[in-house]
């Protein structure tokens, strides 16, 4: 497969990816599984299918055993280069799978792919997380705490300043009349986040940690049984504030949940009600953001981020925090 060069109306040309279709990626795992290890196929060829929608797939189910992702531009292969490398790094720091590649190269001239292993379980949003479950979860938080910041940098993870709680604070306040209006959201609930309290909840200095900054429902596998079996999507790992980890999580499994795992890691009071009100934040100005649009999908998703973000915990208010806090 060979990119094709348009004109970008400046004289100069760009590079368009070519659309990867089952013919093109049934050829390519062909000769990377020539033994058959992709689980099921045919004469014709290994089972290949979608995993997404759209009309471009970038990610496509091998059998029942693998997953090839394809990058479709030259950032997303930067950034699937890195990805690659910083599992192998954090692997040994976490109790459960970090996908493995079987084979990795370039599907097109300059454009990357990676085969992995699938990870056995379901998604986080098939299936609850269990309390053995909030365990793994707290050894995923630990583990990321334990992963050498310096060599993560060294593999070209970035660092990412912490966001604002009392912008993001603001912005929740104003969108949340909308979701008032759509008969969604109370806006009043917020009024347990002053602007005082997001002072409080401030970013400390000195706190980064290497954080997933992606812990959606769908990039945790669960088993049946409610245990995290594997944690997906590593590329947009940065590092940077440990409270967005934990706002992944009160979206994906719930705030209690994210709370309480939280807590067995060793994170204080501050910065677990920080990922929470981050999350309780973000669900509101997602939600009201979507609500124009016709992605059903979409929007019964974050109307489910928006009910974990706000189901209440032990600690709903923020209390006298002090530099030595340290627990719930």
């Amino acid at each position: 497969m060979s990119p094709t060069r348009l004109p970008n109306g400046n004289g100069a040309t760009m590079t368009q990816a070519p659309t990867p279709t089952a013919d093109t990626v049934r050829r390519l795992v062909s000769s990377l599984l020539k033994d058959g290890r992709s689980g099921t196929g045919s004469a014709a060829g290994p089972d290949v299918r979608p995993a997404t929608q759209g009309a471009e797939p970038a990610t496509w189910w091998v059998g029942n055993r693998h997953v090839l992702r394809l990058a479709p531009d030259r950032e997303a292969t930067l950034r699937q280069r890195r990805e690659l490398r910083l599992r192998d790094l954090v692997r040994p720091h976490v109790p459960m799978a970090v996908p493995a590649s079987v084979a990795h190269g370039e599907w097109a001239a300059g454009l990357t792919y990676t085969l992995d292993t699938k990870v056995p379980g379901g998604s986080g949003e098939e299936h609850d997380v269990s309390a053995v479950g909030e365990a793994d979860l707290a050894g995923l938080l630990t583990g990321l705490r334990e992963v050498p910041l310096r060599q993560a940098e060294t593999l070209g993870v970035p660092r990412a300043a912490p966001r604002s709680l009392e912008a993001l604070r603001r912005s929740a306040v104003r969108t949340a009349e909308r979701l008032a209006h759509a008969d969604e959201f109370d806006p009043a609930r917020l009024n347990q986040l002053t602007a005082a309290a997001a002072a409080q909840l401030a970013a400390q200095p000195g706190s980064v940690v290497l954080t997933h900054h992606a812990l959606t429902g769908g990039h945790l596998v669960v088993s049946a049984d409610g245990r995290v079996r594997g944690v997906l999507g590593w590329a947009g790992a940065v590092v940077g504030d440990p409270a967005e980890d934990i706002a992944g999580l009160a979206l994906a499994v719930g705030s209690p949940a994210a709370v309480r795992a939280a807590t067995l890691a060793g994170y204080g009071a501050r910065p677990c009600l920080r990922g929470l009100w981050l999350a309780r934040c973000d669900s509101v100005v997602h939600l009201a953001g979507a609500l124009d649009s016709r992605d059903a999908t979409r929007i019964t998703l974050l109307r489910t981020q928006l009910r974990r973000a706000w189901e209440p915990i032990l600690l709903e208010r923020v209390t006298d925090l002090r530099d030595t806090d340290d627990a719930l």
